[in-house]
């Protein structure tokens, strides 16, 4: 989420990790050529409720279906997510048309309730991942930790299931790194878990920090880049089996003022084959009012687990690698808060299809856009 809750000043990296090494693969690497986008008009509504803050989206094949989680904190309307369908045709994207809202419940079976209002019971979805096998979704929460003179919000993230109604199953087992704490240490508020992905078996769930841990190193400038951790997680017994260290690009613009807000972070993933993953880095400087989205084709083959080391400040890994696979400021069009990745369907020419969501944090300065692109 690109929100004002960013606004901290950036210092370098201090991480001493290894230098990324390059894993050969049998399979080539993929391109994204761009077909064409539409825009959700600003405050379309939906069975009373406001479309905007999509923040991911996510593809069934089976009913040809797309699901979209909105961040929306129940201020506008009940924590919630959204089914679809989008027509395409002559392999482009013609329209959108909303099928269902489903409000999203705890673990007492109650909506969340309003941020502004009670912030203890709230909630701030992020990430939405539809499982066939269960027929049930995996979302996450991003938590909050915001620490004032006179008050403070503490409220770990969350990673969850629940069923096509909203309602809610089980929660994951989080590693001790994820718990918010009131000093500087575990995850930075609103640099949480912003990516989820399942492997192509379902069996593993992988999911990711924004921006580095505390205690994992700075967060991005515009001079360097810092590292973030990929979670892997064993879908049924809801364990976290692995951790694999990511390093950040540096920011890609200056802000302007130099000193005003400026972040560069994983906002969402895609798996795409063994030890693969589509990664999306974000990065925004006030200033500027498009993003630059850069997606990199992740391998972690080599890489370290790293869940048994506490601080990757002084230690000495092996990252997962990375390959550009493609930077949308190469498109030569307006490019917003990119959120969500996901694959689509087969396209008329064979080719497979992959489509990307933005979010607009509910702001008429904002678009809400869905990207069309052919997968070769």
């Amino acid at each position: 989420m690109r929100t004002a809750l960013y606004l901290a000043p950036l210092f370098g990296i201090l991480t001493s990790c290894s230098t990324v090494k390059v894993v050969n693969t049998n399979k080539p690497n993929p391109t994204l050529k761009f077909i064409n986008s539409i825009e959700i008009p600003f405050n379309q509504e939906f069975k009373n409720s406001v479309i905007g803050g999509l923040s991911s989206i996510d593809y069934d094949s089976t009913n040809d279906l797309y699901y979209f989680i909105c961040d929306d904190r129940s201020v506008y309307n009940d924590a919630r997510f959204y089914t679809a369908k989008i027509k395409l045709e002559a392999d482009t994207i013609q329209n959108i048309n909303f099928e269902n809202v489903v409000s999203l419940k705890n673990a007492k079976d109650a909506t969340y309730s309003n941020w502004e209002k009670y912030p203890d019971s709230s909630i701030d979805p992020e990430e939405m991942r539809y499982n066939p096998k269960t027929k049930s979704v995996v979302w996450s929460s991003e938590g909050a930790r915001v620490i004032a003179k006179d008050f403070a919000v503490i409220q770990n993230p969350s990673l969850q299931t629940a069923s096509l109604t909203g309602s809610f199953v089980k929660d994951f087992s989080l590693p001790s790194n994820l718990n918010m704490q009131r000093e500087e240490k575990g995850p930075r508020s609103n640099g949480v878990l912003e990516g989820i992905t399942f492997s192509s078996d379902f069996r593993t769930i992988y999911t990711n920090v924004e921006e580095p841990l505390y205690e994992d190193g700075d967060q991005a400038t515009t001079t360097k880049g810092g590292p973030i951790r990929i979670y892997l997680f064993d879908s049924k017994s809801t364990q976290n089996t692995a951790q694999y260290a990511y390093l950040l690009d540096p920011i890609a613009h200056e802000p302007n003022p130099k000193t005003a807000f400026a972040v560069n972070g994983v906002s969402t993933m895609q798996y795409y084959d063994k030890n693969q993953l589509l990664i999306v880095e974000r990065s925004y400087s006030v200033g500027r009012q498009a993003c630059t989205i850069k997606v990199y084709l992740c391998d972690f083959t080599t890489a370290t687990n790293v869940k048994n080391i506490a601080s990757l400040k002084n230690a000495t890994v092996n990252l997962a690698s990375k390959k550009l696979i493609l930077n949308m400021d190469d498109l030569g069009i307006f490019i917003d808060n990119i959120e969500g990745i996901t694959f689509g369907p087969k396209l008329a020419n064979g080719k497979q299809s992959m489509l990307f969501v933005s979010d607009n944090n509910f702001s008429d300065k904002q678009k809400t856009q869905i990207l069309l692109f052919e997968v070769n």
